[in-house]
């Protein structure tokens, strides 16, 4: 990529960031800092900057993203992300910026930074495929340079534990690349499925991301939401690989996200008990993107099989193909509950986005995000 093509899109994610500048909720505990890590559901832009086959920075991606103009940006949908949308109803000021981009400098790290990377996953051998990603482990280093830096920008190490314990909110939406990218795909996973049964994989990733929340609760974070899994086997790539009818969903992706998702709960109530000042809130994703696809006409939706942005024919081989120029594109979008064949589109977001704010404990307990805030 060329270093002009870099200087524009650090200028458009610049114009993002002042256009969101107040448009936030007027609430008096407004939302200073969001600091954001996982996988492309969030990724506002990091991967423009990587070498990688995980890219969202052509178009139609973001076509509806009003800040940049409906220009892309890098992120993995046709508007906001989750953690965009969730930003704003909290108060946010402005966009949490890329770490990687060029302008993630000064005081614009005080409104947090985004750190998510597509293909990245909580194992370091997730989204190997994709050449280049930032697995969590990298994303939490980034974030121990961020916070030397807000030691310098807020005059002293005090001042800058009281914004990052008191005013910041640390979002992690991660897991699912490790079984799509690499646990449950195809050929290149089959001597970790040989060497690693269900069981001993969800140790795995269980253990080392407790090793990466104990990580970021030393950097004192303090106010978590951490989201399970959604129903990956439902999703319109496992749909098309595996030949199945809209309605049909792969049972083995399913089941070994609902195993995952049951020790993550009990790792969140074990982090709860254990670390002293701090709140992790768990999103049940899982069921809250089951009651997208199983009632999507209920919420006014008409599909939740498809993704809006796709080869409209192919075979199996169109479900590996991201939304790229060439792809077709749906009429209305907004109607469609997937942007592509794995993410949500900004309508579905919109939804998702809401329920965890004010949302009962079906969907995110012990507490829900505006009770996280108001702490």
């Amino acid at each position: 990529m060329s270093l002009k093509y870099h200087h524009i899109l650090a200028l458009l994610l610049l114009l993002v960031n002042m256009s969101f500048q107040g448009n936030a909720a007027g609430e008096k505990n407004k939302l200073a800092a969001s600091f954001i890590f996982g996988d492309s559901l969030v990724d506002a832009g990091n991967n423009n900057y990587l070498s990688t086959l995980s890219k969202a920075n052509v178009p139609p991606n973001g076509i509806d993203f009003k800040a940049s103009g409906g220009n892309p940006t890098g992120r993995f949908t046709n508007g906001r992300t989750i953690s965009d949308i969730v930003g704003e109803e909290l108060g946010q000021p402005n966009y949490a910026v890329p770490y990687l981009a060029p302008n993630t400098t000064g005081k614009a790290i005080l409104n947090g930074v985004n750190y998510a990377s597509g293909g990245g996953g909580i194992l370091n051998a997730t989204g190997s495929l994709f050449v280049n990603r930032i697995g969590m482990d990298i994303q939490i280093d980034y974030f121990n340079v961020t916070r030397k830096q807000i030691n310098k920008l807020l005059g002293g190490e005090s001042e800058a534990r009281e914004y990052i314990m008191k005013k910041s909110l640390f979002s992690i939406i991660v897991g699912s690349n490790d079984f799509l990218n690499n646990y449950l795909l195809p050929f290149v996973s089959t001597g970790v499925r040989v060497s690693q049964n269900p069981d001993a994989f969800v140790d795995d990733m269980i253990n080392h991301f407790r090793i990466q929340l104990y990580r970021l609760y030393q950097l004192d974070a303090r106010k978590f939401v951490i989201s399970n899994v959604a129903p990956i086997g439902c999703i319109p790539y496992q749909r098309i690989i595996n030949e199945l009818n809209d309605d049909d969903c792969v049972d083995l992706a399913n089941d070994i996200a609902t195993q995952y998702n049951a020790r993550l709960k009990d790792l969140v109530a074990e982090l709860n008990d254990n670390l002293p000042g701090a709140t992790f809130v768990l999103a049940n994703v899982y069921d809250l993107v089951s009651e997208l696809i199983i009632n999507y006409h209920k919420y006014g939706f008409t599909t939740a099989s498809k993704g809006c942005c796709g080869i409209g024919s192919g075979g199996q081989i169109a479900g590996i193909i991201p939304c790229v120029p060439t792809s077709s594109l749906c009429s209305d979008r907004d109607k469609h509950v997937f942007w592509d064949q794995y993410h949500p589109s900004e309508a579905a977001n919109i939804i998702l986005a809401k329920k965890l704010i004010d949302g009962d404990k079906r969907y995110i307990s012990p507490i829900n995000l505006k009770q996280l805030w108001d702490l």
